[in-house]
């Protein structure tokens, strides 16, 4: 019987053997791979790099426009170049923009780390196909910290939320983004400050010599940064931020040589205030926003698009104003060299926009802006004849000007924008801009030679008088992911 049951246990481990041998035989159903794993920390679009914690959005658009009325100069716009309104004036001109974006973000003891880059090309053209390589984002955010190309700190009015055109005075360096080095604390409740060292913002003509009679510009080497500080609320209601500014104003010699002296450096600075109202109960998705700047020594605070003159011609008449951040002149430290006399600036933006249904809306925009110059400052441009304009005697402190030539002047701009988002990510639109320029003066009511600040046109007296100008922007544009 104890035999009989052996070989009983015997056979059924064997067949208990011989079954596990064959299942482990039989092919088994892999599991699922999700090669592209979904990230829902940071919002719509990202995905985890396979093998990672770090998520990434791949993002970009395509833009394409057509101007009228912007001399060639879809940037900077009419006024901001040594335009002549005539028969060589390029009036339409074309612009293709691309970019691709891409945000990586992850995970850190003290918080996310995210990188940003949007690099593309952009071209404008009037008759050629020319495309240059563009970056205006590279940027580290850290624990509060912003490192790299980003937008100023400064910036709190939107030119691109309510137009097309960005050829007025205005603070916003959205477009071309700024370097920065900030820190920024949450309060709570939508409160936040922010303290940063920040690229300098210096015009095309940066500091004027009047010791030469062309105006030589002159700026001395990066010493500082300029540093920027705001205080900024948003909530449900809207949003709204105090800012300021203070900018190195660093002179180079009286003379074309080291020992000829130099005034000492100053600072300059800027301050501003802006707001943001949620408009809901007139349209759902409807706004009102508006900036106020005031500068002295740091004019790109409020005039960043902007070379170093102003200056329009229609026909025999012209306008002209110059952006500087100061003047000085004189011959030698201790005789009549003078101080660098600052700049004054000041200019506010307000625009509108209404949702007529949720594919349509429209903007209202518009602005003033004023530059002027102290009395020393003037009567040294009016006696070097900067810009052409004027006549006098002496130099640095001893300057004096012809009655009559007075450097300051200003200008106010109006236009309105109306979009059709055919989808949420595809639009096209119509901005329609008008701006008018109130010119500086000379002794004599013309220029003193017929080149000025303009480089073409025909030779012989050119009568300064206001000037004013329309210009048209068509748009087409596509996002993928922001």
């Amino acid at each position: 019987m104890k035999m009989v049951k052996s070989l009983l246990l015997g056979s059924a481990a064997g067949l208990v053997a011989v079954a596990g041998a064959q299942a482990a035989d039989l092919p088994v159903k892999a599991k699922p791979v999700q090669y592209v794993k979904i990230c829902s920390l940071y919002g719509v679009g990202f995905y985890y790099i396979p093998g990672t914690d770090m998520c990434l959005k791949v993002g970009g658009w395509v833009r394409a426009e057509y101007t009228w009325g912007a001399s060639g100069n879809i940037g900077t716009g009419a006024f901001q170049t040594t335009n002549v309104n005539n028969r060589s004036t390029n009036d339409s001109t074309w612009r293709a923009r691309g970019y691709i974006t891409a945000d990586a973000r992850n995970q850190t003891e003290y918080g996310t780390v995210r990188g940003y880059i949007a690099v593309g090309v952009s071209g404008s053209d009037v008759n050629g196909a020319g495309n240059t390589f563009d970056a205006n984002r590279a940027f580290i955010q850290w624990a509060g910290f912003t490192f790299g190309q980003a937008q100023s700190f400064y910036d709190f009015y939107s030119v691109p939320a309510t137009s097309y055109w960005g050829t007025f005075p205005a603070s916003d360096t959205g477009d071309p983004g700024w370097k920065v080095l900030g820190y920024t604390a949450q309060f709570g409740n939508g409160f936040s400050a922010t303290i940063a060292a920040e690229m300098r913002r210096i015009p095309t003509t940066t500091i004027v010599n009047a010791n030469f009679g062309g105006g030589l510009t002159t700026v001395g080497g990066f010493d500082a940064p300029d540093i920027v500080a705001n205080l900024r609320v948003d909530q449900a209601w809207g949003s709204a931020q105090i800012m300021a500014a203070g900018h190195q104003v660093k002179p180079l010699y009286y003379g074309t040589l080291e020992n000829s002296g130099h005034p000492d450096n100053k600072f300059g600075f800027a301050v501003g205030a802006g707001i943001k109202l949620n408009a809901p109960m007139i349209g759902q998705g409807d706004f009102f926003q508006a900036q106020v700047n005031y500068t002295q020594g740091a004019i790109k605070y409020m005039m960043q698009a902007t070379q170093g003159s102003w200056a329009f011609r229609e026909g025999d008449s012209a306008a002209v104003g110059l952006v500087t951040d100061g003047v000085y002149g004189g011959t030698l430290a201790g005789l009549n060299g003078s101080d660098v006399e600052l700049t004054t600036g000041w200019n506010v933006n307000a625009a509108y926009e209404h949702f007529w249904s949720p594919r349509w809306r429209t903007s209202l925009y518009g602005g003033y802006a004023q530059v002027s110059y102290n009395d020393n400052a003037n009567a040294q441009l009016c006696s070097a004849g900067v810009l052409n304009i004027g006549t006098g005697a002496g130099s640095g402190t001893t300057a004096v000007a012809t009655a009559g030539c007075d450097n300051d002047w200003n200008t106010w701009w109006v236009g309105t924008r109306t979009q059709w988002n055919v989808t949420k990510d595809f639009y096209m639109g119509l901005d329609v801009l008008y701006q008018k320029m109130q010119t500086a003066t000379s002794s004599t009511g013309f220029f003193t030679n017929a080149t000025g600040p303009f480089t073409n046109g025909t030779v012989g007296p050119i009568r300064l008088d206001d000037q004013d100008n329309w210009q048209f922007r068509f748009r087409v544009h596509r996002d993928f992911y922001p």
